[in-house]
């Protein structure tokens, strides 16, 4: 469903949010540690995820990755899943098809259309906040 970029920007951001919750910067390193993903493709996600003002980084010998105080609690999936994928998990066919609409509809297109509402829903309703607290309390885990 996610992009696999996606996937990994949903999970590092998470766990940026877990860190900076506590006063932490992560490293590229770390985060990329933390959530089993290659370093470089981890450093172009987190990139992307800065340049849409989802976090911050911070050069130097004190660096890293975070997100401001506050700000964690506004950030929804939504924002981190557009910044990464765009807003094509909203229009996409589920089989794939270039068109597919009311009109010429795929063969689970009207079943399709309530899934994809009440994902839009999900991910506009989750705050990084809600996500990091359950990772925080052990409810949830971002590696396996």
């Amino acid at each position: 469903m996610f992009s696999k970029a996606c996937q990994y920007g949903i999970k590092a951001s998470v766990f940026i949010a877990s860190q900076s919750a506590i006063g932490n910067r992560v490293s590229l390193k770390e985060i990329a540690a933390e959530i089993d993903s290659p370093e470089a493709f981890t450093a172009k996600i987190l990139h992307q995820l800065a340049k849409n003002n989802i976090l911050q980084s911070l050069k130097g010998p004190t660096g890293g990755f975070e997100i401001p105080e506050g700000k964690v609690q506004t950030i929804k999936l939504s924002d981190v899943v557009s910044a990464i994928d765009g807003d094509s998990i909203y229009k996409g066919c589920a089989l794939g098809f270039e068109q597919c609409d009311a009109l010429q509809p795929c063969p689970i297109h009207d079943k399709f259309v309530d899934i994809r509402d009440n994902l839009k829903d999900m991910l506009e309703t989750t705050s990084l906040h809600e996500l990091a607290n359950g990772v925080d309390v052990g409810l949830s885990f971002l590696k396996r």
